[in-house]
């Protein structure tokens, strides 16, 4: 199917409306033809045969296109990524007692190969990268400034800040930011930032799930079970807990800001920097929710 296909269905399907409902059913449909096409390879990687810009994006700018012209539109290939992270720059500065290796990533659409019909698509997306770069940005300074202010100080000091894009499907694309800082003792914070390609928008927790379900209880319930087994198993391993001598430090639930992203199986993974929900020596804490636990609430 060439470019003409797809602007022909774009006529045909101008005057249908589709639901949030089939967009959701779509993105469902996709995620599952995802995990069986994982499934039948038998060990071995294979490509998802459903691209951004040919499956979803599509519904972006033709928001009236059927089900029967989305399985059609399924075929069309898309060359490249549309989004992917850079370092634009790099801080390092290191002496005798003082350390800092610093790469500050930037989010970019790429010059991908993709329809006409996801113009309107792509300028949400670029949107949204220049938000995420302007947060990114602020952050990283906020380290870098703290560090400097600090050099002329004694005692050994670092500041090591890195990137990794721990998801880029057809679906959603992920960047963790590292960030990591030590002096007398040394703590890390992890931050995720993840970009719905299905709208071009960050993704928020509770856009995983219908309106106004409650997600927060389940997940926080599901955490709390898991870090009473990971004690049981292990007496190394501690959590702030039902503790009646800190009830204050106990974990009680998870907020709508609370870190997260989304692993290979698409399942939610909770994140925890150091000291949130335990002592620093337990490092950053995840949570992988499975899919039970909130099947019936997700979108």
């Amino acid at each position: 199917m060439n470019i003409n296909d797809i602007n022909q269905l774009k006529q045909n399907y101008k005057n249908q409306k589709m639901t949030k409902e089939q967009v959701m059913q779509m993105k469902k449909a996709i995620e599952n033809a995802k995990t069986e096409t994982r499934k039948s390879s038998s060990g071995n990687v294979v490509k998802f045969a459903v691209p951004f810009a040919a499956a979803i994006a599509l519904f972006i700018a033709v928001p009236n296109v059927s089900m029967q012209a989305a399985e059609t539109l399924s075929s069309v290939p898309v060359i490249g990524k549309l989004v992917e992270a850079v370092t634009f720059r790099d801080y390092h500065v290191e002496t005798e007692t003082k350390l800092a290796d610093v790469k500050v990533p930037e989010v970019v659409v790429t010059d991908a190969e993709v329809p006409e019909v996801v113009a309107d698509a792509n300028a949400t997306l670029s949107e949204t990268t220049e938000e995420i770069n302007a947060e990114i940005e602020t952050l990283t300074q906020k380290f870098i400034d703290e560090f400097e202010a600090n050099m002329t100080g004694e005692g050994y000091q670092e500041l090591v800040i890195n990137h990794e894009t721990i998801q880029s499907n057809d679906l959603y694309f992920t960047l963790k930011l590292t960030c990591y800082e030590a002096a007398a003792s040394g703590a890390e914070w992890n931050y995720y930032y993840t970009i719905d390609l299905a709208t071009g928008e960050r993704l928020a927790l509770k856009e995983l799930f219908i309106d106004n379900a409650d997600y927060i209880t389940p997940i926080s319930e599901n955490i709390k079970s898991q870090m009473a087994q990971q004690m049981a198993a292990d007496e190394n391993i501690i959590y702030w807990l039902d503790d009646p001598e800190m009830p204050e430090w106990n974990f009680n639930t998870i907020t709508e800001d609370t870190e997260f992203f989304l692993n290979d199986t698409g399942n939610i993974v909770i994140s925890f920097n150091e000291g949130d929900v335990a002592p620093m020596y337990m490092g950053v804490c995840t949570f992988e929710i499975p899919d039970e636990i909130v099947k019936d609430i997700r979108k």
